[in-house]
């Protein structure tokens, strides 16, 4: 398995050059790998917070051994204010969430650790079990909106895989597969394939945001937006540190290489030729259980890559009325079951976009928008000075302001020109019948922000432009309510009025996406609040509890969520007397029984926690 660093992790040159030679050679963001703010293990001051049942000075004996284990400049005790001052996704914390809706104080870890290598990750795992001191692994930390690198458990160690793990593994051709670390961000691998002339072969997918771990975001099932969008359904061969520390491969990974040194450790063993190809290999599949899950810490992970697929044209479609949604619901539904719609399309709200634009509506045309985005100033008061939600009025404004609908649909076809235009003949001769609607191809909106991303990011070209809409709000900060529902004109407008209702009366705008999956929708609601205003906080966090228990009611669970309310969403799937959370606590008992990885992750508690004792203040 050939070996590509992103960046060298044990070069011998100081961590200021290592970064400075990744910048230059990835255009990574270095700040992402940075040494967290805080003391040494050799002059180990008090953490902020010790973990649970840990007295300062069996703090300081683990962290002295962890110290041995990754040398001192990889191990950071969090005993200074300055970590948690943190608050750009470029410059993301590795100690607390940027975006907490309580304190900062509630979710912080007591130190982070940085190992190098697999037998690094098995030691500390050890370690923590010795001293039965709770480890939250993460693997880059901008895991934003779903809390960050923020322990669930305050004062556990949190486990940095990012910052020294990130080779590039493999990228095989053939098979269109990479083997990557956790380091390894979307943008870190798209510019692999750039800078080894391998675009014109294989596209990665990549999400709304480039610079997060692939691995990372594949264990959390995110999506993305070519036909390759379901990540987790595009992994193949996972291999894993156990709870006990032990080693274990997935899938055709079970099945030595007989080319393989079996003198060689089992981490550097050459692994089984099928590895990326076969997800299933013999026996039970258990490679899900290590998806949002607290069982163990991935640390090589298989990514299917997408065959260039010898031409692509992207889309938007625009529908000017906000009654508009029910019709253009019913319409995706047979055209993506039937895979006219090829790939994970959106129909995303006016604000959505008008939050993601309102920085390059005020530059002129002609500028480099990507170089001078980053020095302007944008919010919701470009568009009112009022501190109300928006009412439909302003958003038929806005829309009119932005030559955009009140619900804007991008997608994608791919294949050659004929399949391209048979594909485009069908989707407009659906879509069109809806009265006022418009599409438009990149072409004809240079200067519309969003479609020149969109256009990009639906083959596979990360960003971070997206990232704009944050500043809705000044401090901006978000949260993510994400609820699933039918591809049916009655779910989403119920699901739509439903959200917007309940942020209207939180006083907050709704801005929102669906994400249109093979047979599903993934309704994404972004709560934006002023993260230094705990008024703003406090309301972000009751509409967000308010919203789980709506959309149970009515049989609609979420997919994925932020820390302080997984017990909550834990406890909607209760179907036969919470019969799922009975089945991943007995896993969780037997591998791992000390409850050292993730405690408390979406809502699975070891046995010698009590979760009573863990709930998390809404202050």
């Amino acid at each position: 398995m050939k070996q590509t660093e992103v960046e060298s992790a044990n070069s011998g040159t100081s961590l200021t050059q290592s970064m400075d030679d990744e910048s230059a050679g990835t255009g990574t963001d270095p700040a992402a790998y940075r040494v967290p703010d805080g003391s040494s293990p050799l002059d180990c001051e008090a953490p902020l917070t010790l973990p649970p049942e840990t007295s300062l000075e069996k703090f300081r004996d683990f962290m002295r051994q962890i110290g041995i284990i990754v040398g001192p400049e990889n191990a950071t005790v969090i005993s200074s204010d300055a970590e948690l001052q943190h608050e750009s996704y470029m410059d993301p914390s590795k100690a607390y969430d940027m975006y907490h809706i309580t304190t900062k104080e509630d979710l912080v870890a007591s130190a982070v650790v940085a190992p190098r290598n697999v037998p690094e990750v098995q030691a500390i795992v050890r370690l923590c079990n010795d001293f039965e001191i709770p480890l939250w692994p993460f693997s880059i930390g901008r895991n934003v909106g779903y809390g960050g690198a923020a322990p669930r458990v305050t004062g556990s160690v949190g486990l940095d895989m990012g910052r020294n793990m990130k080779k590039i593994l493999e990228v095989n051709t053939e098979g269109a597969y990479a083997f990557v670390e956790p380091g390894v961000s979307f943008i870190d691998l798209h510019d692999y394939l750039v800078e080894h002339n391998l675009r014109e072969k294989l596209w990665i997918d990549v999400p709304d945001l480039g610079g997060g771990s692939v691995i990372g975001n594949t264990v959390e099932r995110g999506v993305g937006y070519t036909p390759y969008g379901d990540h987790w359904m595009m992994h193949c061969g996972m291999e894993v540190v156990l709870p006990d520390g032990s080693l274990w491969r997935s899938g055709m990974g079970g099945l030595p290489n007989p080319n393989a040194d079996p003198n060689a450790p089992p981490h550097e063993q050459e692994p089984n030729e099928t590895w990326g190809l076969f997800n299933y290999g013999f026996g039970p599949y258990n490679d899900g259980i290590f998806t949002q899950s607290s069982l163990g810490i991935v640390v090589k992970m298989g990514i299917w890559l997408m065959v260039n697929p010898g031409g692509y044209q992207s889309y938007l479609i625009t529908f000017p009325k906000d009654d508009d949604l029910h019709a253009a619901l019913e319409i995706i539904r047979p055209l993506r079951v039937g895979m006219v719609l090829q790939n994970v399309p959106t129909m995303r709200h006016i604000l959505l976009d008008a939050a993601v634009m309102v920085r390059s509506s005020r530059l002129p045309f002609g500028v480099d928008r990507q170089a001078d985005l980053a020095y302007l100033q944008g919010d919701r008061k470009s568009y009112t000075d009022s501190n109300k939600p928006l009412t439909n009025e302003e958003l038929d404004a806005i829309a009119a302001k932005l030559n955009l609908g009140r619900w804007n649909f991008y997608g994608a076809v791919y294949g050659p020109k004929p399949v391209r235009d048979v594909m485009l003949q069908v989707i407009k001769g659906a879509f069109l019948q809806v009265p006022g609607a418009k599409y438009y191809e990149p072409e004809d909106m240079p200067d519309n922000l969003v479609l020149q991303t969109r256009h990009n990011t639906l083959q596979g070209i990360p960003s971070t432009t997206e990232l704009n809409w944050v500043d809705w709000l000044p401090n901006g900060a978000h949260l993510f309510f994400s609820p699933i529902a039918k591809v049916s004109g009655n779910d989403g407008v119920a699901q739509y009025q439903i959200t917007r209702a309940r942020c209207e009366e939180a006083g907050f705008d709704f801005i929102g996406t669906f994400v249109v999956g093979m047979r599903e929708m993934h309704h994404i609601v972004c709560i934006v609040f002023d993260r230094k205003d705990p008024s703003s906080r406090k309301r972000a966090h009751w509409l967000i509890r308010t919203l789980i228990d709506d959309a149970a009611q009515r049989g609609w669970g979420e997919y994925r969520t932020h820390l302080s309310v997984m017990d909550q969403i834990a406890a909607t799937y209760s179907f036969n007397d919470h019969a799922q959370m009975r089945l991943n606590e007995k896993i969780k008992e037997a591998l791992d029984p000390k409850g050292i990885i993730s405690p408390g992750k979406n809502g699975i508690w070891p046995k010698r926690y009590r979760k009573e004792d863990w709930a998390i203040p809404n202050r």
